[in-house]
């Protein structure tokens, strides 16, 4: 699942405060990442906390993995480089396989119909989502995801499981929930990571929360009675097929309108070539349902975004008009499969990060493969 963590206190969601975040992890508990990172133990954070700045791209992934190795060398950021290179994956694979998108978006609507037609679906998804299931551990983290918006990563996993496994509930319902309410929600990473547990992604295998590995990686707080660990894999009749991978466009020499949006909040960096930044717009393309907490927190990453860019560019930089038109290209920075792709304009030149034209063609099949590839990619 996407990273999380025991409920740090996030700031408000800028890039110098990503950038704060960031050292003060490579400087404090880095060292420790690999060891303690599937721990939780409700009190302090075991990992980075810095998925919220990476799913707008307020940090990158390239300059995060960087700074990783030079603060912690090779062997001892190896782990958290893995894990940034997971978000790169998903995203990748998406983008070669979006019919996992639009079977998602399709399988949620006919999970929200039987949720009308079936009074006892209905009930059982209520207390899930309002924690009341009875289910030691399952409840708490059900609240901290309403409360906080957030929760660790390891405690993802566990909630999805029980959420297909033992509560029965269609698992679209439950990636939609953490869609509208995760701080650092990701369409990729968090559509693909309820597919990995349901077994979808990964053709019959599943991922099973147990009493023993909850006990043990929450250190006793939780031991939840009742699971069911013999389930099996749920099942597709075909897998979504491979896409090729869309090219991306050369932004043209001259005048450009620069349209940002959600995906990717770093201007500063963007392969723009010989184009000369004259306006910049923002786009602001929340998931559907997005709770108040996550709009408050896209609204202030773009603002501070449009922010840098005038600072950058030496231009204006505002919210997108409604209804505007344009007298130079418009490029944008490449929006994967995701609310942000769904409303660029189609009259867009779209560029594409080095980091993710290098990436994105290992990311078509297992994860493995692009692990493989990490050293030829960092350089490391």
């Amino acid at each position: 699942m996407p990273e999380g963590d025991a409920v740090p206190n996030l700031p408000v969601l800028t890039r110098s405060a990503g950038l704060d975040a960031l050292a003060a992890f490579l400087a404090g508990r880095g060292a420790a990442y690999a060891a303690d990172r599937n721990t939780d133990p409700g009190s302090e954070p075991t990992t980075s906390a810095l998925s919220p700045y990476l799913r707008r791209r307020l940090l990158t992934e390239e300059e995060v993995v960087r700074a990783a190795l030079d603060a912690l060398g090779e062997r001892g950021s190896e782990a958290f480089i893995a894990e940034v290179f997971w978000r790169t994956y998903f995203k990748g694979h998406l983008e070669t396989h979006p019919e996992a998108w639009s079977r998602y978006r399709v399988g949620l609507a006919d999970a929200r119909a039987r949720l009308a037609a079936e009074p006892g679906l209905r009930r059982t998804y209520d207390r899930a989502v309002e924690g009341r299931t009875g289910i030691d551990g399952f409840d708490s983290w059900a609240g901290q995801l309403v409360e906080a918006g957030w929760l660790h990563n390891h405690v993802r996993m566990w909630f999805a499981s029980i959420w297909i496994f033992t509560l029965r509930l269609p698992w679209e319902l439950g990636a939609d929930h953490f869609l509208r309410h995760l701080l650092d929600g990701d369409p990729a990473s968090n559509t693909l990571s309820w597919r990995w547990v349901a077994g979808l992604h990964t053709r019959g295998k599943h991922y099973l929360a147990r009493r023993e590995n909850i006990r043990r990686y929450t250190q006793g707080r939780h031991e939840p009675a009742g699971l069911d660990e013999e389930a099996g894999p749920l099942e597709e009749t075909i897998p979504p097929r491979e896409v090729p991978l869309s090219r991306a466009d050369a932004p043209p020499d001259g005048p450009v309108a620069l349209l940002m949006h959600l995906d990717d909040l770093h201007p500063e960096s963007l392969p723009l070539g010989r184009a000369e930044v004259v306006r910049v717009w923002g786009l602001l393309a929340h998931a559907d349902g997005a709770m108040e907490r996550v709009r408050a927190a896209d609204a202030a990453a773009m603002a501070d975004g449009l922010g840098r860019a005038a600072a950058h560019f030496g231009c204006p930089a505002e919210p997108a008009p409604a209804g505007w038109t344009e007298d130079v290209p418009v490029v944008a920075a490449w929006a994967p499969v995701g609310p942000s792709a769904d409303v660029l304009p189609s009259r867009c030149q779209r560029v594409r990060r080095p980091w993710d034209e290098r990436a994105w063609p290992l990311s078509t099949r297992g994860f493995f493969r692009l692990k493989r590839a990490i050293p030829d990619l960092t350089g490391a």
